[in-house]
Protein backbone atom coordinates (compact mmCIF):
# COMPACT_ATOMS: atom_id res chain seq x y z
CA UNK A 1 0.00 0.00 0.00
CA UNK A 2 1.43 3.38 -1.03
CA UNK A 3 1.35 6.27 1.43
CA UNK A 4 1.34 9.93 0.39
CA UNK A 5 1.19 13.19 2.31
CA UNK A 6 -0.63 16.43 1.64
CA UNK A 7 2.00 17.92 -0.68
CA UNK A 8 3.86 14.87 -2.03
CA UNK A 9 3.71 14.30 -5.80
CA UNK A 10 2.41 10.86 -6.79
CA UNK A 11 5.45 9.68 -8.73
CA UNK A 12 4.38 8.27 -12.11
CA UNK A 13 0.74 7.60 -11.27
CA UNK A 14 -2.67 8.43 -12.60
CA UNK A 15 -5.10 9.46 -9.87
CA UNK A 16 -8.58 8.33 -10.84
CA UNK A 17 -11.71 9.51 -8.97
CA UNK A 18 -13.73 6.68 -7.48
CA UNK A 19 -16.85 7.65 -9.40
CA UNK A 20 -15.18 6.96 -12.77
CA UNK A 21 -15.26 3.53 -14.37
CA UNK A 22 -11.76 2.75 -15.63
CA UNK A 23 -10.39 0.33 -18.19
CA UNK A 24 -6.62 -0.14 -17.95
CA UNK A 25 -4.22 -1.75 -20.41
CA UNK A 26 -2.90 -5.24 -19.85
CA UNK A 27 0.24 -5.16 -17.74
CA UNK A 28 -0.64 -2.18 -15.55
CA UNK A 29 -0.67 -2.53 -11.78
CA UNK A 30 -3.31 -1.13 -9.45
CA UNK A 31 -2.73 -0.06 -5.88
CA UNK A 32 -4.83 1.75 -3.32
CA UNK A 33 -3.51 4.75 -1.43
CA UNK A 34 -3.69 5.62 2.23
CA UNK A 35 -4.37 9.30 2.96
CA UNK A 36 -2.95 10.64 6.21
CA UNK A 37 -3.90 14.30 6.62
CA UNK A 38 -7.41 15.48 7.41
CA UNK A 39 -7.82 17.16 4.03
CA UNK A 40 -6.54 14.12 2.17
CA UNK A 41 -8.76 11.79 4.15
CA UNK A 42 -11.69 13.72 2.70
CA UNK A 43 -10.28 13.31 -0.79
CA UNK A 44 -9.72 9.59 -0.26
CA UNK A 45 -13.46 9.03 -0.43
CA UNK A 46 -13.27 10.12 -4.08
CA UNK A 47 -9.72 9.33 -5.16
CA UNK A 48 -8.95 5.73 -4.30
CA UNK A 49 -7.24 4.19 -7.31
CA UNK A 50 -3.66 4.83 -8.32
CA UNK A 51 -2.65 3.34 -11.66
CA UNK A 52 1.09 2.77 -12.11
CA UNK A 53 1.76 3.22 -15.81
CA UNK A 54 4.07 1.14 -17.90
CA UNK A 55 4.60 3.87 -20.53
CA UNK A 56 4.29 7.69 -20.44
CA UNK A 57 1.72 9.60 -22.48
CA UNK A 58 2.88 10.60 -25.95
CA UNK A 59 3.55 14.30 -25.54
CA UNK A 60 6.54 14.06 -27.88
CA UNK A 61 10.19 15.00 -27.52
CA UNK A 62 12.25 18.01 -28.63
CA UNK A 63 14.83 17.66 -31.37
CA UNK A 64 17.71 17.06 -28.93
CA UNK A 65 16.04 13.90 -27.62
CA UNK A 66 15.30 15.26 -24.16
CA UNK A 67 11.81 14.50 -22.91
CA UNK A 68 9.48 17.48 -22.95
CA UNK A 69 7.65 18.41 -19.80
CA UNK A 70 4.00 17.49 -20.15
CA UNK A 71 1.52 20.34 -19.84
CA UNK A 72 -2.27 20.04 -19.92
CA UNK A 73 -4.38 23.19 -20.27
CA UNK A 74 -8.14 23.29 -19.99
CA UNK A 75 -8.83 25.95 -22.65
CA UNK A 76 -7.28 26.76 -25.99
CA UNK A 77 -6.34 30.28 -24.88
CA UNK A 78 -4.26 28.97 -21.98
CA UNK A 79 -2.75 26.23 -24.14
CA UNK A 80 -1.72 28.79 -26.75
CA UNK A 81 0.03 30.92 -24.14
CA UNK A 82 1.88 27.86 -22.85
CA UNK A 83 3.01 26.90 -26.37
CA UNK A 84 4.22 30.41 -27.13
CA UNK A 85 6.29 30.50 -23.95
CA UNK A 86 7.39 26.88 -23.71
CA UNK A 87 8.50 26.37 -27.30
CA UNK A 88 9.96 22.93 -27.92
CA UNK A 89 10.73 22.39 -24.24
CA UNK A 90 7.14 21.45 -23.52
CA UNK A 91 4.34 19.36 -24.98
CA UNK A 92 0.90 20.90 -24.57
CA UNK A 93 -2.49 19.23 -24.64
CA UNK A 94 -5.67 21.36 -24.60
CA UNK A 95 -8.71 19.59 -23.18
CA UNK A 96 -11.28 21.83 -24.87
CA UNK A 97 -11.15 22.42 -28.59
CA UNK A 98 -13.00 24.74 -30.99
CA UNK A 99 -16.68 25.28 -30.25
CA UNK A 100 -16.49 23.71 -26.78
CA UNK A 101 -18.26 25.47 -23.92
CA UNK A 102 -16.02 25.41 -20.81
CA UNK A 103 -18.89 26.26 -18.47
CA UNK A 104 -20.60 22.96 -19.21
CA UNK A 105 -17.60 20.76 -20.06
CA UNK A 106 -17.18 17.56 -18.05
CA UNK A 107 -13.96 15.61 -17.89
CA UNK A 108 -13.62 12.36 -19.81
CA UNK A 109 -11.59 9.33 -18.76
CA UNK A 110 -8.89 10.43 -21.20
CA UNK A 111 -8.85 13.92 -19.66
CA UNK A 112 -8.48 12.52 -16.15
CA UNK A 113 -5.58 10.32 -17.25
CA UNK A 114 -3.84 13.21 -19.04
CA UNK A 115 -4.18 15.64 -16.14
CA UNK A 116 -2.99 13.15 -13.55
CA UNK A 117 0.00 12.20 -15.71
CA UNK A 118 1.01 15.79 -16.58
CA UNK A 119 3.95 17.63 -15.06
CA UNK A 120 1.79 20.77 -14.98
CA UNK A 121 -1.93 21.41 -15.29
CA UNK A 122 -3.09 24.92 -16.16
CA UNK A 123 -6.70 25.97 -15.76
CA UNK A 124 -8.46 29.32 -15.81
CA UNK A 125 -10.32 29.17 -12.52
CA UNK A 126 -12.84 31.80 -11.37
CA UNK A 127 -15.50 29.14 -11.92
CA UNK A 128 -15.05 29.04 -15.70
CA UNK A 129 -14.55 25.26 -15.64
CA UNK A 130 -17.46 24.80 -13.24
CA UNK A 131 -17.92 21.07 -13.84
CA UNK A 132 -14.17 20.38 -13.55
CA UNK A 133 -13.47 22.47 -10.47
CA UNK A 134 -13.87 19.80 -7.77
CA UNK A 135 -11.63 17.39 -9.63
CA UNK A 136 -8.94 20.02 -10.23
CA UNK A 137 -8.94 21.15 -6.61
CA UNK A 138 -8.59 17.54 -5.49
CA UNK A 139 -5.80 16.91 -7.98
CA UNK A 140 -3.95 20.01 -6.76
CA UNK A 141 -3.45 18.34 -3.38
CA UNK A 142 -0.83 16.07 -4.88
CA UNK A 143 0.20 17.58 -8.22
CA UNK A 144 1.31 20.85 -9.80
CA UNK A 145 -1.99 22.54 -10.76
CA UNK A 146 -2.30 26.30 -11.35
CA UNK A 147 -5.48 28.38 -11.74
CA UNK A 148 -3.88 31.10 -13.88
CA UNK A 149 -6.66 33.71 -13.83
CA UNK A 150 -7.02 33.54 -10.06
CA UNK A 151 -3.50 34.98 -9.68
CA UNK A 152 -4.63 38.29 -11.19
CA UNK A 153 -5.27 40.94 -8.48
CA UNK A 154 -8.93 41.00 -7.53
CA UNK A 155 -9.19 44.77 -7.93
CA UNK A 156 -8.73 44.21 -11.68
CA UNK A 157 -11.52 41.64 -11.90
CA UNK A 158 -15.18 42.24 -12.67
CA UNK A 159 -17.90 40.77 -10.50
CA UNK A 160 -20.23 37.99 -11.54
CA UNK A 161 -23.96 38.64 -11.74
CA UNK A 162 -24.64 34.90 -11.76
CA UNK A 163 -22.83 33.89 -8.57
CA UNK A 164 -22.29 35.71 -5.27
CA UNK A 165 -18.69 36.29 -4.23
CA UNK A 166 -17.31 35.20 -7.60
CA UNK A 167 -15.72 37.02 -10.51
CA UNK A 168 -16.23 37.08 -14.26
CA UNK A 169 -13.71 34.51 -15.64
CA UNK A 170 -13.44 35.82 -19.24
CA UNK A 171 -10.20 37.78 -18.78
CA UNK A 172 -8.87 36.93 -22.23
CA UNK A 173 -11.27 39.43 -23.81
CA UNK A 174 -8.89 42.22 -22.78
CA UNK A 175 -5.37 41.60 -24.20
CA UNK A 176 -3.71 43.82 -21.62
CA UNK A 177 -5.36 41.94 -18.76
CA UNK A 178 -4.58 38.63 -20.44
CA UNK A 179 -0.93 39.64 -20.49
CA UNK A 180 -0.98 39.29 -16.70
CA UNK A 181 -2.19 35.72 -17.11
CA UNK A 182 0.64 35.06 -19.58
CA UNK A 183 3.12 36.08 -16.88
CA UNK A 184 1.47 33.58 -14.50
CA UNK A 185 1.85 30.86 -17.14
CA UNK A 186 5.52 31.76 -17.55
CA UNK A 187 6.16 31.47 -13.83
CA UNK A 188 4.31 28.16 -13.65
CA UNK A 189 6.49 26.75 -16.43
CA UNK A 190 9.65 27.96 -14.69
CA UNK A 191 8.52 26.32 -11.47
CA UNK A 192 7.79 23.08 -13.31
CA UNK A 193 11.03 23.09 -15.31
CA UNK A 194 13.73 25.40 -13.83
CA UNK A 195 16.38 24.50 -16.49
CA UNK A 196 14.14 26.15 -19.10
CA UNK A 197 13.89 29.50 -17.31
CA UNK A 198 16.00 31.50 -19.77
CA UNK A 199 14.05 30.16 -22.76
CA UNK A 200 10.71 30.72 -21.06
CA UNK A 201 11.54 34.32 -20.17
CA UNK A 202 12.82 35.14 -23.66
CA UNK A 203 9.79 33.61 -25.33
CA UNK A 204 7.39 35.28 -22.91
CA UNK A 205 8.94 38.70 -23.54
CA UNK A 206 8.48 38.24 -27.30
CA UNK A 207 4.89 37.08 -26.87
CA UNK A 208 4.02 39.92 -24.51
CA UNK A 209 5.30 42.37 -27.12
CA UNK A 210 2.92 40.79 -29.66
CA UNK A 211 0.04 41.13 -27.21
CA UNK A 212 0.84 44.81 -26.78
CA UNK A 213 0.59 45.28 -30.55
CA UNK A 214 -2.72 43.42 -30.48
CA UNK A 215 -4.02 45.69 -27.72
CA UNK A 216 -2.99 48.78 -29.70
CA UNK A 217 -4.70 47.53 -32.87
CA UNK A 218 -7.85 46.66 -30.93
CA UNK A 219 -7.97 50.09 -29.31
CA UNK A 220 -7.40 51.91 -32.61
CA UNK A 221 -9.99 49.90 -34.54
CA UNK A 222 -12.74 50.02 -31.93
CA UNK A 223 -12.26 53.75 -31.34
CA UNK A 224 -13.47 54.26 -34.91
CA UNK A 225 -16.93 52.89 -34.06
CA UNK A 226 -19.45 55.74 -33.59
CA UNK A 227 -20.20 56.33 -29.92
CA UNK A 228 -23.92 55.62 -30.21
CA UNK A 229 -23.21 52.28 -31.93
CA UNK A 230 -20.93 50.87 -29.25
CA UNK A 231 -23.21 48.07 -28.10
CA UNK A 232 -22.32 44.38 -28.38
CA UNK A 233 -25.30 42.05 -28.01
CA UNK A 234 -24.28 38.39 -27.88
CA UNK A 235 -25.41 34.99 -26.65
CA UNK A 236 -23.93 35.24 -23.15
CA UNK A 237 -21.95 37.67 -21.01
CA UNK A 238 -18.48 36.71 -22.22
CA UNK A 239 -17.51 40.23 -23.33
CA UNK A 240 -17.64 42.29 -20.14
CA UNK A 241 -13.87 42.76 -19.96
CA UNK A 242 -13.93 43.78 -23.62
CA UNK A 243 -16.62 46.36 -22.89
CA UNK A 244 -14.82 47.64 -19.80
CA UNK A 245 -11.52 48.05 -21.68
CA UNK A 246 -12.88 49.72 -24.83
CA UNK A 247 -15.95 51.63 -23.70
CA UNK A 248 -18.68 49.40 -25.13
CA UNK A 249 -22.00 48.44 -23.61
CA UNK A 250 -22.16 44.65 -23.52
CA UNK A 251 -25.43 42.76 -23.35
CA UNK A 252 -25.60 38.98 -23.05
CA UNK A 253 -28.89 37.14 -23.49
CA UNK A 254 -27.67 34.60 -20.95
CA UNK A 255 -25.50 35.44 -17.96
CA UNK A 256 -21.76 34.95 -17.49
CA UNK A 257 -22.30 31.20 -17.42
CA UNK A 258 -24.01 29.52 -20.36
CA UNK A 259 -25.67 27.27 -17.77
CA UNK A 260 -28.10 30.10 -17.00
CA UNK A 261 -31.24 30.11 -19.12
CA UNK A 262 -32.86 33.02 -20.96
CA UNK A 263 -36.65 33.07 -20.61
CA UNK A 264 -39.31 34.72 -22.73
CA UNK A 265 -39.33 37.76 -20.46
CA UNK A 266 -35.61 38.27 -20.98
CA UNK A 267 -36.01 38.02 -24.76
CA UNK A 268 -38.88 40.53 -24.67
CA UNK A 269 -36.83 42.97 -22.59
CA UNK A 270 -33.94 42.78 -25.02
CA UNK A 271 -36.22 43.28 -28.03
CA UNK A 272 -37.48 46.46 -26.36
CA UNK A 273 -33.88 47.59 -25.92
CA UNK A 274 -32.97 46.88 -29.56
CA UNK A 275 -35.89 48.97 -30.74
CA UNK A 276 -35.42 51.80 -28.24
CA UNK A 277 -31.69 52.14 -28.94
CA UNK A 278 -31.99 51.45 -32.66
CA UNK A 279 -29.49 48.59 -32.48
CA UNK A 280 -29.20 46.92 -35.87
CA UNK A 281 -26.59 44.18 -35.36
CA UNK A 282 -26.19 41.33 -32.88
CA UNK A 283 -23.53 38.63 -32.68
CA UNK A 284 -23.52 34.85 -32.43
CA UNK A 285 -20.77 32.90 -30.66
CA UNK A 286 -18.90 29.85 -31.91
CA UNK A 287 -19.24 27.95 -28.63
CA UNK A 288 -22.88 28.79 -27.81
CA UNK A 289 -26.11 27.90 -29.61
CA UNK A 290 -27.53 30.73 -31.73
CA UNK A 291 -31.10 29.83 -30.72
CA UNK A 292 -31.58 32.86 -28.46
CA UNK A 293 -30.00 35.24 -30.96
CA UNK A 294 -32.43 34.01 -33.63
CA UNK A 295 -35.34 34.52 -31.22
CA UNK A 296 -34.13 38.07 -30.62
CA UNK A 297 -33.98 38.83 -34.35
CA UNK A 298 -37.44 37.37 -34.90
CA UNK A 299 -38.85 39.35 -31.98
CA UNK A 300 -37.42 42.57 -33.37
CA UNK A 301 -38.79 41.78 -36.82
CA UNK A 302 -42.28 41.42 -35.29
CA UNK A 303 -41.86 45.02 -34.17
CA UNK A 304 -40.84 46.13 -37.70
CA UNK A 305 -37.25 46.58 -36.51
CA UNK A 306 -34.66 44.90 -38.73
CA UNK A 307 -31.69 43.34 -36.92
CA UNK A 308 -28.97 41.29 -38.62
CA UNK A 309 -26.24 38.99 -37.40
CA UNK A 310 -23.14 41.17 -37.41
CA UNK A 311 -20.84 38.18 -37.40
CA UNK A 312 -19.67 35.19 -35.44
CA UNK A 313 -17.43 35.86 -32.46
CA UNK A 314 -15.02 33.62 -30.60
CA UNK A 315 -16.02 33.78 -26.95
CA UNK A 316 -15.04 30.75 -24.83
CA UNK A 317 -13.02 28.90 -27.47
CA UNK A 318 -10.67 29.76 -30.32
CA UNK A 319 -10.84 28.72 -33.97
CA UNK A 320 -9.67 25.52 -35.61
CA UNK A 321 -6.12 24.33 -34.84
CA UNK A 322 -3.64 25.27 -37.53
CA UNK A 323 -5.53 28.43 -38.51
CA UNK A 324 -4.77 32.02 -37.55
CA UNK A 325 -8.08 32.19 -35.69
CA UNK A 326 -6.93 29.08 -33.81
CA UNK A 327 -4.43 31.26 -31.91
CA UNK A 328 -5.24 33.73 -29.18
CA UNK A 329 -3.99 36.67 -31.24
CA UNK A 330 -6.01 35.53 -34.25
CA UNK A 331 -9.10 35.06 -32.08
CA UNK A 332 -9.00 38.61 -30.71
CA UNK A 333 -8.02 40.07 -34.09
CA UNK A 334 -11.06 38.35 -35.62
CA UNK A 335 -13.43 39.60 -32.90
CA UNK A 336 -12.09 43.15 -33.07
CA UNK A 337 -12.28 43.34 -36.85
CA UNK A 338 -15.75 41.75 -36.98
CA UNK A 339 -17.25 44.03 -34.31
CA UNK A 340 -15.66 47.14 -35.81
CA UNK A 341 -16.97 46.44 -39.31
CA UNK A 342 -20.47 45.45 -38.14
CA UNK A 343 -20.95 48.54 -36.00
CA UNK A 344 -19.78 51.12 -38.52
CA UNK A 345 -16.11 51.49 -37.67
CA UNK A 346 -13.05 51.16 -39.87
CA UNK A 347 -10.77 48.12 -39.83
CA UNK A 348 -8.96 46.20 -42.60
CA UNK A 349 -10.98 43.22 -43.85
CA UNK A 350 -8.04 40.89 -43.23
CA UNK A 351 -7.30 42.21 -39.77
CA UNK A 352 -4.22 43.40 -37.95
CA UNK A 353 -1.73 41.21 -39.79
CA UNK A 354 -3.61 40.52 -43.01
CA UNK A 355 -4.20 36.92 -41.95
CA UNK A 356 -7.95 36.78 -41.40
CA UNK A 357 -10.04 34.79 -43.86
Amino acid sequence: MATITNRTLIFDCWVIPAYVSVSVPSGTRLCTIEIETKRMREISRRLFFVVLLVAPLAFGQPADGQERIRVVATTGMIADAARQIGGNLIGVQALMGPGVDPHAYRQTRTDIAAMAKADLVLWNGLYLEAQLEDFLLDLAEGARVVAVAEAVPQDLLLGSEDYDNRFDPHLWMDPELWSRVVVVVREALIDAHPPGEAVFRTNADAYLAQLQKLASYTDDALSSVPADSRVVVSSHDAFNYFGHAYGFDVVGIQGISTESEAGLRRIAELVDMLVARDIRAVFVETSVSDRNIRALIEGAAARDHRVVVGGELYSDAMGEPGTYEGTYIGMIDHNTTTITAALGGKAPDTGMQGLLN
